[in-house]
C-alpha cells in the first residue's frame, strides 16, 4: 500500500473564497438571500468531512486530472502548499449539499484519497442569516 499524500489546509477560508461563493450563489438565488448565505459562511466554525461524503452529497459529477484547475490543485498538493477549506450550503429540502466554493479543491482531493477529511464551511439555506441549532460534523461520523 502506498504512502498517503499530506493535503494542507489554511485554518479558515480565504477572504476571496467568498465573492467566488457570492459569484456562485447569484445563479441559484435572489441577491438579499445570496447576502445572508455569505455572511452566515462568514461566520460559520470550521467543520469536517470525508471526500467522499461531500462529493456524495454534492450530487456533482467528479472532474478528473484532465480539468486544468484539479491539476492545478494537485500540483499544489505535491508541493506542500496550504488550499482554502469548502464552503457549503444545505439545500432547504436536505437532498444535497451545494458547493459554493471548493468544487475543484474537493474533486483533487477525491482522486487522492476519497477518504481524505476536507474542512469546510456548511450553512443550512433555510438558517442562513440565523444561529445553527447543530455544529457542523466532524470527520464524516
Amino acid at each position: 500500500m502506498g504512502k498517503k499524500t499530506m493535503i494542507r489546509w489554511f485554518e479558515e477560508s480565504e477572504e476571496h473564497d467568498y465573492p467566488a461563493a457570492a459569484s456562485y450563489l447569484s445563479l441559484l438565488y435572489e441577491p438579499d438571500k445570496v447576502k445572508r448565505i455569505v455572511t452566515a459562511l462568514k461566520k460559520a466554525p470550521m467543520g469536517s468531512y470525508k471526500a467522499k461524503d461531500i462529493f456524495r452529497a454534492s450530487r456533482l459529477p467528479l472532474l478528473g486530472v484532465d480539468n486544468f484547475h484539479v491539476r492545478k490543485n494537485l500540483r499544489k498538493i505535491e508541493e506542500g502548499e496550504a488550499m482554502s477549506p469548502l464552503l457549503l450550503v444545505r439545500s432547504g429540502d436536505g437532498g444535497k449539499v451545494i458547493i459554493a466554493d471548493g468544487y475543484h479543491r474537493m474533486c483533487s482531493v477525491y482522486t487522492l484519497d476519497e477518504d481524505a477529511s476536507i474542512p469546510c464551511k456548511i450553512v443550512g439555506i433555510d438558517t442562513a442569516g440565523r444561529k445553527s441549532k447543530a455544529p457542523p460534523r466532524v470527520g464524516g461520523l
